[in-house]
């Protein structure tokens, strides 16, 4: 049998799990497979899949895995968050009243996903996973297909059903017909209601390392062995994040975090607040969370470096963290860490963004006090 597993990065011990679990010939219904964003949940439900399928016989088993690559029904059904149509009420289709350019978006981010399992699907307004969705499984479980040995349902960022849609779906998983396997990928397990959490068998991914992340940036992305070496090391673990930060010009990003600080430091507050709106493109939140994380990771690196810890994420600007400590030893450095922290929690409380900026310059500028 070919080990499909050999294509997931790393998450040994989820592997382990799910080779065990495959071996005691024991499997159960629904899964759930948690843990951080980018980190390999549905490249491994991919490969579970396969796995559940390969004892199909020798002479269609190619084709089989062909279909479940194809994300092809009824091998392989993926719910996932979508927008919502014009008009569009509860007995609809999932995507009956969306529009032509909508559908174009969803199937061409489908064909990324086949190319690439690690691409993350984005969708305009997919806010949640809709009720029409979940009503969906319960058409496609009725068909019975005798030829296929599992039939998987993957639910992509599974905690983005409302309390009505997990109701429902607790339906189909508390009796769900033989040869049905659920899938639940999240990246937020507390979020699902408790009923739903214990009928599922639950798998823990972890964040990958960066050696980790630099294999799958070049494998699956193409990108420059320098810029993902580089990169990974500032992820947190995260294909994702990674990426996310080589889009949005990952050295420029470093450069005006090192800018800010200094400018804060040096009590220019108007220069400090110009270069922070300039970056992050008049405060978007995605970025301005982006450059409180980088300003967190160099207040860290000075922690490190009173430590005499050498593993820095801002080795280039080690000259900056040097003079910071020389200047300011005696600044109590994870009380600024837990300020900062907390600034950037307020970005998804929608708090406004002009003043969460203002407050982060303020923070650092406050360690110069008596100085």
């Amino acid at each position: 049998m070919q080990d499909f597993f050999n294509e997931i990065v790393n998450q040994n011990t989820a592997k382990n799990i799910l080779q065990s679990i495959y071996n005691s010939g024991r499997v159960p219904h629904a899964f759930l497979f948690f843990g951080p964003e980018g980190v390999g949940k549905f490249n491994t439900a991919i490969q579970f899949a396969k796995i559940l399928n390969s004892n199909t016989n020798t002479k269609n088993a190619d084709a089989v895995i062909s279909k479940i690559n194809s994300f092809f029904e009824p091998y392989v059904k993926l719910v996932m968050p979508l927008p919502r149509g014009k008009n569009e009420t509860g007995d609809d289709s999932p995507t009956e009243k969306l529009s032509d350019d909508v559908l174009e978006t969803i199937n061409l981010e489908l064909q990324k996903k086949r190319d690439n399992l690690y691409h993350k699907i984005t969708i305009e307004n997919a806010n949640s996973i809709k009720i029409n969705s979940i009503r969906d499984i319960k058409r496609f479980i009725a068909f019975n297909y005798a030829d296929v040995n599992k039939r998987i349902i993957i639910i992509l960022e599974a905690h983005l059903m409302n309390e009505e849609a997990q109701n429902a779906l607790l339906k189909s998983l508390e009796e769900p017909p033989e040869g049905i396997v659920f899938i639940l990928l999240t990246s937020d397990k507390n979020k699902l209601l408790p009923t739903i959490l214990s009928r599922c068998w639950q798998v823990d991914f972890e964040p990958l390392q960066p050696n980790d992340i630099e294999i799958i940036l070049q494998k699956f992305f193409k990108i420059d062995r320098q810029i993902s070496t580089h990169v990974s090391k500032f992820a947190d673990g995260s294909v994702y994040k990674a990426l996310q930060l080589i889009e949005n010009d990952f050295e420029k990003l470093l450069e005006t975090t090192i800018q800010i600080l200094r400018y804060s430091l040096g009590k220019r507050y108007f220069t400090a607040y110009n270069a922070l709106k300039e970056i992050t493109n008049d405060f978007s939140n995605a970025l301005l969370k982006m450059i409180i994380d980088l300003i967190i990771k160099w207040f860290d690196d000075t922690y490190k470096n009173k430590s005499s810890y050498d593993n820095y994420y801002f080795k280039d600007f080690l000259d900056t963290i040097e003079k910071f400590n020389n200047k300011f030893n005696s600044v109590d450095i994870p009380n600024v860490i837990t300020n900062l922290e907390r600034l950037k929690e307020l970005i998804d409380k929608n708090v406004s963004l002009n003043i969460i900026s203002l407050c982060l310059i303020f923070e650092i500028a406050a360690i110069t006090i008596g100085k």
